[in-house]
């Protein structure tokens, strides 16, 4: 497994436009966005999709590498306990920041900045998903407009990788110029074209149509090659499909393995094929009366057969594990395994229980039917599918469930569906944070909407291990840790891995430079061209 993915079905050109891009507008690029996002502000939005536009457009102390590892951006080093940016007690965080750095609208960047924009992720008012490591900072200080140091209440190991990191999660940094008299940040109309410090600006957001990006002559690496970038929101994949064939798009990131076949057999497109962060999974909500015991949380992981549904759904695409992180992580680890189907023993465990079949064959328990409220996604053909081949796989335990399809800005809104607890189980992918981090979405002390845990699962050893993790600087005992916090989720099912995602991305062939990373997308973007 690990030497086929290792492999990537990528070839790029280095120069000039290749044939079979007939359809292409030259320096130009067309993107698919597979739906709205609910903000253009990353300090409010929950979406990925909004990650990946503000990597363009935005920018923060560190961004990370096509090999995955921090760099950095408007820091000039990275800190370290050993270049002295990381105190030998992990609680003194020290940034250089870049001089001659303008905001797209021209104004000077300086470490105001940076304490304006930490103060707006602290204010109790500011509608944030979490402020993980952010309620640690005691202190900013500023000895000068390019020097700005962090104090800790206590060491936050993953704050370098993390707090002002693209691929960490985390917001970008904000205009105090723009933003230091807004009446109400969560509101305020900056949120819908908001200006920053990337290769592009944001030109226009005309909502469910498009979102539109201009180079930026005032970005400080210099300009980057294309003039303009269109992102095309567009929910429906086979009218997405359509739109490659037409040449009215070039670029469709993540797309689903389903038409993997169809996409490859495309002319004048290829497809990258490259190992994903991203994990597909179904969340169960433990404080549900149905899901609160583990041995009915087992008995559906048991009764699941991920291999067919792979098979059956993914063609073939996607590696198939119990654990949560990726083969291309530093947390990977090996000894976790995978789990077959076995529903034998499901059975037994759901018996053992005390929830009994009836006549019909489904089980009920003190009156109440073992019926799953199942949320996911519209417009997903694929997702379909898979729904309904895991509908069958429980029924022949015993237990139904009743579907709720909503709109993917519903799903993910702050108050939406997920955060809000509306649901039994719920089908959608996490992207755990580059630094390994997972705390956001696992902690007893990040139910929402403190934070992601839309579980609302807590494991004494879990939380043990998440909290030895931010404490640390020791890489050892961080994957250590990480290893128990898997292993509690595994023994305890809050959740199901179904597989850790290949990413697919179908691209006109005259698109060159073109190389994402695992973490965040489209932090190298400055030589893509098409």
């Amino acid at each position: 497994m690990l030497a086929f993915l290792a492999g990537c079905t990528h070839s790029d050109g280095t120069t000039g436009v290749t044939a079979g891009s007939a359809y292409a507008k030259h320096h130009e690029l067309r993107v698919v966005l597979q739906g709205d996002v609910s903000n253009l502000n990353e300090l409010l939005a929950t979406e990925s999709q909004a990650a990946w536009l503000n990597q363009l457009t935005m920018a923060w102390l560190v961004r990370y590498d096509r090999n995955n590892r921090p760099i950095p951006e408007l820091a000039v080093t990275v800190p370290t306990v050993d270049n002295g940016g990381i105190s030998g007690d992990g609680k003194t965080i020290t940034y250089n920041l870049r001089r001659n750095v303008l905001w797209s609208d021209g104004k000077p960047f300086t470490a105001d900045d940076v304490a304006f924009t930490v103060k707006l992720i602290n204010d109790p008012k500011t509608n944030v998903i979490s402020r993980l490591g952010w309620d640690d900072i005691v202190n900013v200080e500023e000895p000068n407009p390019y020097r700005i140091v962090f104090h800790l209440k206590s060491p936050f190991s993953p704050f370098v990788g993390q707090a002002f990191a693209s691929g960490g999660g985390s917001p970008p940094i904000l205009p105090k110029h723009l933003l230091a008299h807004s009446a109400n940040i969560n509101t305020d109309p900056y949120n819908a074209l908001p200006v920053g410090i990337g290769p592009f600006k944001y030109v226009r957001w005309q909502r469910g149509d498009r979102i539109e990006m201009a180079a930026n002559p005032a970005y400080w690496r210099g300009r980057p090659k294309l003039d303009r970038i269109v992102f095309k929101i567009i929910p429906n994949r086979d009218t997405i499909l359509s739109e490659l064939q037409t040449g009215d798009v070039d670029l469709w990131p993540i797309a689903p393995a389903a038409y993997l076949s169809r996409l490859q057999a495309l002319p004048g497109h290829r497809v990258l094929r490259q190992p994903s962060y991203a994990f597909n999974h179904i969340d169960f909500n433990v404080s549900h009366a149905v899901l609160t015991d583990a041995a009915v949380r087992r008995a559906l992981f048991l009764a699941l057969d991920r291999r067919a549904l792979r098979a059956k759904v993914s063609h073939g695409v996607g590696v198939l594990q119990d654990a949560i992180f990726s083969p291309r992580s530093p947390y990977y680890d090996a000894r976790l395994g995978f789990t077959e189907k076995n529903v034998a023993k499901a059975n037994a465990l759901l018996d053992g229980a005390g929830w009994k079949r009836g006549a019909d064959g489904m089980r009920t328990k003190n009156g109440r039917p073992l019926n799953i409220e199942v949320v996911s996604n519209t417009g997903s053909p694929d997702t379909d599918e898979r729904v309904e081949l895991i509908r069958q796989d429980w029924l022949a335990i015993g237990a139904s469930f009743t579907r709720h399809n909503y709109d993917v800005n519903l799903l993910f809104a702050n108050n939406g569906i997920i955060f809000s607890g509306k649901f039994d189980a719920a089908f959608f992918a996490w992207f755990p944070p580059g630094p390994g981090d997972i705390s956001q979405l696992y902690s007893c002390k990040q139910f929402p909407p403190r934070g992601q845990n839309d579980l609302r699962w807590c494991n004494a050893r879990a939380e043990a291990a998440m909290q030895d993790f931010l404490a640390t600087n020791d890489f050892a005992r961080r994957k250590r840790d990480n290893a128990t916090i898997q292993r509690e989720l595994i023994r305890d099912v809050p959740t199901i891995v179904m597989t850790i995602n290949e990413d697919l991305y179908a691209e006109n062939a005259g698109l060159v430079n073109f190389h994402p990373n695992n973490v965040s997308l489209f932090d190298d973007f400055m030589n893509v061209d098409i």
